[in-house]
């Protein structure tokens, strides 16, 4: 019987071999119970072109707690904005074995309102 975090983790394998063989950028998403994480990931050498987090202080400022909806957007729309100035238009949504709704749908809508495609 396996529990719930290797389930998750067995999902994100799966997810993360068919990004490498897409040998696209990824948007990986990290979720804790208090913040919420989001990194531009290159394709190859795996390094973070931009990142973005609850975190920030400028997030902090906006949203006294981490760990709802309303962060997570704005965390998704500061990933897009980010990735656009480094010149990213197109990613492939990593979720980390996450279901995709609640704060991860959140992050995901507001990154693409606010120009990413995935």
């Amino acid at each position: 019987m396996s529990n719930k975090n290797e389930a998750r983790q067995r999902r994100a394998r799966k997810t993360r071999a068919k990004i490498a063989d897409q040998k696209a950028v990824r948007l990986a998403i990290h979720r804790t119970n208090l913040h919420i994480y989001a990194q531009v990931i290159s394709a190859c050498g795996g390094k973070v072109l931009a990142s973005a987090s609850t975190m920030e202080a400028d997030v902090r400022k906006e949203v006294g707690n981490g760990g709802n909806a309303a962060a997570a957007a704005i965390v998704g729309k500061r990933i897009a904005e980010k990735a656009k100035t480094a010149g990213i238009t197109a990613v492939a949504f990593d979720r980390s074995g996450n279901k995709y709704h609640g704060r991860i749908k959140a992050l995901a809508e507001a990154a693409r309102e606010h120009g990413l495609q995935f």
